[in-house]
């Protein structure tokens, strides 16, 4: 009569068994700590891991059958600029297609500055990807100063300050600083030490384009570990590289500053992206001065005579340097003024326009489609040796340095499509610069560790179900200089927030990301 009535007791225990959402057997689980993969099953309910070992299929919702594949966390790209296209293009393809479930944006000084209205923003519109968000210092001197070439009053520094705080405390997980920029590179040290100060009262993460990527790049990096170490912050320095054919061969010494700050106490990390060439705006040819100040300005200055042959001499001297005859290495992504040149080198341009072959009849070209508005380029100027180097330091993660591409527009740098598709493909399984295990802990765990991302990163009972399924053997980036806009393949079944977003390589048009909010946001919720 007791066991029976024993019996009665664990019935409502069998009829609630708990059911999963979505169950993955048989994968090679690569789980993101950079250990080996191994065999198991992995189960997901109410959007996180809930178990992960031998378990039974007839518990499961949904089974997906991962034979032959890995199953890894989802990729967090920790250097994107997403700002303005979210919106447009709220199922962030180019990332889904290449495993990324998680992004970071507000890179390289460039942000919203009003944290609580954008991450309401982003819930509300929902988007593919997860998104959090740096707070930059560009935007915030911006607001308070313009694009003016002037240092802070008190009373200035004072707003700045109070602007970076606030985005902290509404979920920022970091500061942001973009100084080859306007008008962040008119900004002293003394000005980005206190507004990263502002950013480190709560736990965030200074994250730095420097201030040069080629000729003073070993001092560049000093100001940006100075500024990590005086407010006893994180580092992260953005997209690290050395740009320029004269300084091809520095990676020795620009990755040996790292180590050596890291055996100081400094806790630096850099990102990569994997390929020889950068991209950014044709401006960054030009004289900081000439750009003070708005588009009326720089072209009244441009237009006079002599400040037009300083900055015809300016490039002139900086192509010297590079030990190159012509303009051949930048070349236009996305040119508003006129399409028709976008994929032409700046040589190649000037030849379409009827001018000499000569490199001072490229530098006016430079400055006449800088006058016409400007354009996105892809500068092609770092060595693949450099790249390696960088790529087999063990605190570098992987980043994009990308937007939400619009598929079909311009010709645009392939890292929006295939960052992470490359080095599986290129450097790991063609290379073996690196091994597939430490591919991925750089993807995974390492950004979600350095961003404070305490629920990623990882495939590990009671975290987010960010999830990627892919094929070592196949993937691949497909997305080229000359023809960028094509997707990755590989990736077979991409989960976010344990809904599938990719399933057997097709986007679902499923929008599961949400904003994921920094340790200044988790302050303010526990007081």
């Amino acid at each position: 009569m007791k066991s029976f009535f024993n019996l009665l007791c664990l019935l409502p225990l069998f009829a609630f068994a708990q059911q999963y959402d979505i169950l993955i057997t048989n994968g090679k689980i690569l789980d993101g700590t950079g250990n080996h993969w191994f065999y198991a099953d992995l189960a997901v309910k109410d959007g996180k891991i809930i178990a992960i070992g031998k378990l039974k299929q007839q518990d499961a919702k949904r089974v997906i059958d991962a034979k032959g594949l890995m199953v890894a966390p989802g990729f967090i790209d920790v250097h994107t600029h997403i700002e303005g296209e979210e919106k447009r293009t709220p199922t962030a393809e180019n990332f889904i297609y290449d495993g990324v479930t998680t992004v970071v944006t507000g890179n390289c000084g460039s942000s919203q500055v009003e944290m609580k209205k954008y991450f309401a923003f982003i819930d509300s519109l929902k988007t593919s990807v997860n998104i959090a968000a740096l707070i930059g210092h560009n935007d915030v001197r911006r607001t308070v100063l313009g694009r003016a070439m002037k240092d802070p009053t008190e009373n200035e520094m004072q707003q700045m300050i109070l602007l970076v705080e606030e985005a902290m405390k509404n979920g920022a997980v970091g500061f942001s600083t973009g100084l080859i920029y306007i008008p962040g590179t008119y900004s002293k040290t003394d000005e980005v030490v206190k507004l990263a100060g502002a950013a480190a009262k709560y736990n965030g993460v200074y994250a730095s384009h420097i201030r040069n990527e080629g000729d003073s790049i070993a001092v560049a990096i000093r100001e940006a570990i100075q500024i990590g170490y005086l407010n006893k912050m994180p580092v992260e320095i953005s997209h690290f590289k050395v740009s320029g054919q004269q300084n091809w061969g520095r990676s020795k010494e620009t990755i040996a500053m790292i180590e050596t700050a890291r055996r100081d106490g400094v806790d630096v990390t850099i990102d990569q992206y994997p390929y020889t060439a950068s991209s950014t705006s044709l401006g960054t040819l030009i004289p900081d001065e000439i750009l003070a100040d708005g588009q009326d300005s720089i072209v009244a200055r441009l237009n006079r005579p002599d400040v037009k042959k300083y900055v015809i001499t300016s490039m002139l001297k900086s192509l010297k340097k590079r030990k190159l005859k012509h303009f051949s290495y930048p070349v236009v992504a996305n040119y508003r003024f006129d399409t028709t040149l976008n994929g032409k080198s700046i040589e190649q341009v000037n030849l379409i326009k009827g001018r000499k072959h000569k490199a001072s009849a490229e530098a006016e070209t430079i400055i006449e489609m800088v006058i016409n508005g400007g354009a996105q380029m892809v500068f092609h100027g770092m060595s693949e040796n450099d790249v390696k180097r960088i790529m087999q330091y063990p605190f570098n993660m992987f980043a994009s340095d990308a937007g939400i591409r619009a598929f079909g527009s311009g010709v645009p740098h392939p890292r929006g499509y295939g960052t992470n598709a490359r080095v599986l493909a290129k450097y790991v399984r063609d290379e073996k610069v690196l091994t597939l295990e430490e591919a991925i802990r750089r993807m995974t765990s390492l950004p979600a560790q350095k961003f404070q991302l305490k629920d990623r990163g990882l495939l590990k009972e009671g975290m987010a179900a960010d999830i990627v399924i892919f094929d070592a053997a196949t993937v691949k980036d497909n997305s080229t200089f000359e023809l960028p806009h094509q997707y990755s393949t590989g990736f077979s079944f991409v989960l976010v927030n344990g809904e599938l977003v990719v399933e057997n390589g097709k986007h679902t048009g499923t929008r599961s990301g949400r904003s994921l909010k920094g340790p200044g946001f988790q302050l303010q919720t526990n007081q």
